[in-house]
């Protein structure tokens, strides 16, 4: 197995990918203690016979630059190929800002194919590779230098059996017609703004049961502060305070240091110097915020009158579209979508796309009473009424 430390090297492999028709992709990070993922590691591999197909590539090389990957990540004659690549693309596009196109993921593809939901690598390996992984080395500190055999061999195996999974779910989608059902699901990760954590959005992700607008103005000033915060320090947000201290400080608002040494939640360390501060001016800003600015909490759901007899044939609906088509039921519709087409709202994931085409038409026909359930033998079917 080679080891990539050079930009030359790189260069290299990378024009002989740009031959290929894929390339298939895994990295290896850390994360537990800082903001941004640390890239420790980048796999490789292409389908070829030379035995030069599949490499590792170490990014804490000190004279490595990445940029001939990137060139090939924008190079759209060749296919890039993950499986669950939500934080392996977010790295590569806090680096560079770039987002690897034409894009597969496995994990997506292996849901249409029937798979199941969220079904993990190994899985897919053992079912469809027919081989089984050692998992020893997953949890291994992939920072520290040399890289063991061992971990080696199980960094290698993440695209190279990747290589057997695309090219078997590939020719699924292609015979069974739903590669637009991938590809529908793919744009989101291919969209910028899933890689962007704007510091005033921030507040969206704080889980609160008060809605007072005020209260939730001091939730957003000191859920932004805390989000600039790490980002600038690169250190993780519970290291600055957790959700349970944000919200007990939006409820005791706080006016000086003295107030924050009675906090519950508040880390000792935030009850004094820069994170002090900045707790103090949030609150402040957000009890000074004019009412037009003060956050809207999303009182859709809760105006919601759930009908549960229609809710329940709708999930009924599901489980049978979704065991006939062979699709994982959560991808085509949640239950909070099922609540809300029972409640009359048409805004729902379900009602879109390839999702409408599967299940969403017959769900607003079976919400409108234009078809009903039956059995038919040991299946559920719709029937017009």
């Amino acid at each position: 197995m080679k080891t990539i430390t050079t930009t030359a090297d790189l260069a290299a492999f990378c024009a002989e990918a740009a031959k290929r028709d894929y390339v298939t992709v895994d990295t290896e990070f850390l994360r537990e203690r800082t903001y941004y993922s640390k890239l420790c590691l980048i796999q490789l591999a292409y389908q070829d016979d030379t035995g030069d197909d599949a490499v590792l590539v170490d990014p804490l090389a000190g004279d490595l630059s990445l940029a001939p990957l990137y060139d090939l990540f924008r190079d759209e004659a060749v296919v890039k190929v993950f499986h669950a690549a939500r934080q392996d693309l977010e790295i590569f596009y806090v680096d560079e800002e770039v987002i690897p196109k034409p894009l597969f993921d496995t994990q997506v593809a292996a849901m249409v194919c029937g798979f199941g939901e969220q079904v993990g690598y190994e899985t897919l390996v053992r079912k469809i590779a027919k081989a089984d992984l050692d998992k020893s080395s997953r949890f291994t500190d992939w920072s520290r230098r040399p890289l063991t055999d061992a971990q080696a061999k199980y960094a290698l195996a993440d695209v190279t059996y990747l290589r057997d999974i695309y090219e078997f779910l590939a020719d699924q989608l292609r015979s069974s017609g739903r590669e637009k059902w991938v590809k529908e699901e793919l744009a989101v990760l291919e969209d910028p703004a899933t890689y962007r954590a704007d510091p005033a959005d921030a507040w969206k992700r704080v889980k609160t049961r008060n809605n007072a607008a005020r209260f939730l103005g001091i939730v957003k000033e000191l859920a932004q502060f805390r989000e600039q915060y790490a980002q600038d320090r690169n250190i993780p947000r519970t290291r600055v305070y957790k959700d349970d201290a944000l919200v007990e400080l939006a409820s005791t608002k706080p006016q000086t240091e003295q107030d924050l040494g009675r906090s519950r939640l508040l880390l000792r360390e935030a009850r004094k110097g820069d994170i002090a501060a900045g707790i103090l001016a949030a609150v402040k800003a957000g009890l000074a915020m004019p009412n037009g600015d003060l956050p809207k909490p999303d009182r859709r759901r809760e105006k919601l009158q759930v009908n549960p007899a229609i809710a329940d044939m709708l999930r009924v609906l599901l489980k049978a579209k979704a065991e006939g088509e062979g699709v994982a039921q959560k991808l085509i519709a949640s239950s909070a979508d099922l609540d809300s087409l029972a409640a009359g709202d048409r805004d729902v994931m379900a009602l879109r796309g390839w999702r409408k085409e599967v299940f969403g038409a017959d769900a607003l026909r079976l919400c409108d009473g234009e078809i009903g359930l039956a059995v038919d033998g040991q299946k559920v079917i719709a029937v017009t009424l």
